[in-house]
């Protein structure tokens, strides 16, 4: 088992939320692998709790769909499937191409400037080769179109396909050859929202989405 997680701090929440959210980030970052078995005795010990509040994380993992039970092998972090993926970014798709034409209409000045800082911190990150931090200069780009709706609903539910997209994000960016694509992607975006062209910025993110469900999938199969 990897070792390097660490445990989410959080004075306010209870004990069970904190491993819960522990683990689940971990999961999502790849500090926990698909296929590991996740052994409560170890965990237990690694996080310094009893064994209960990891057995309570763990079935509220599995509902999540980030963990399987196993016969004769207990919990296993789940795998990233094809399946899984399709559906995350069936939905992302969609409402990421209504979140677009709705900043067209909605981004303020400020807010466009944030967008194109974000675009240049991926372009100046991209040669560290931190994973983490590309993945968090990727949904900056992205959180700054999804608050410039105004929608909070919206907000919400794109921050929640977010948060399950980062297994899928962090594959993605696994592939240093696909950094340039990502540039110019996120250049498109951006010269299409400030021009207010809602139908070149909604196909500029289809075209984004597309093209990451490719590159993802390639990864999946050849993994298998």
């Amino acid at each position: 088992m990897n070792q390097d997680f660490n445990s989410v701090m959080n004075e306010y929440l209870p004990l069970r939320d904190v491993v819960f959210q522990t683990l689940r980030q971990a999961i999502l970052k790849g500090e926990l692998e698909p296929g590991e078995r996740l052994m409560e005795i170890h965990l237990a010990k690694r996080l310094g709790v009893s064994r209960t509040p990891i057995r309570e994380a763990i079935r509220k993992l599995e509902l999540e769909g980030l963990v399987v039970m196993i016969p004769r092998r207990g919990a296993v972090v789940a795998s990233i499937t094809e399946k899984d993926l399709r559906d995350v970014l069936e939905v992302r798709r969609t409402l990421e191409m209504m979140a677009v034409e709705v900043a067209c209409d909605r981004i303020s000045a400020g807010e466009l400037d944030l967008l194109h800082q974000a675009g240049i911190n991926f372009q100046k990150d991209r040669e560290c080769g931190d994973l983490v931090q590309l993945a968090k200069d990727d949904m900056a780009f992205h959180e700054i179109i999804y608050g410039a709706t105004g929608n909070q609903r919206l907000i919400t539910i794109l921050n929640n396909l977010r948060e399950q997209m980062y297994r899928y994000r962090m594959e993605y960016l696994k592939d240093t050859s696909s950094y340039e694509r990502l540039d110019a992607e996120h250049s498109r975006i951006y010269q299409s929202i400030c021009q207010r062209d809602k139908e070149t910025a909604r196909e500029a993110i289809r075209e984004h989405i597309d093209n990451q469900e490719a590159a993802i999938i390639q990864a999946i199969r050849e993994n298998e």
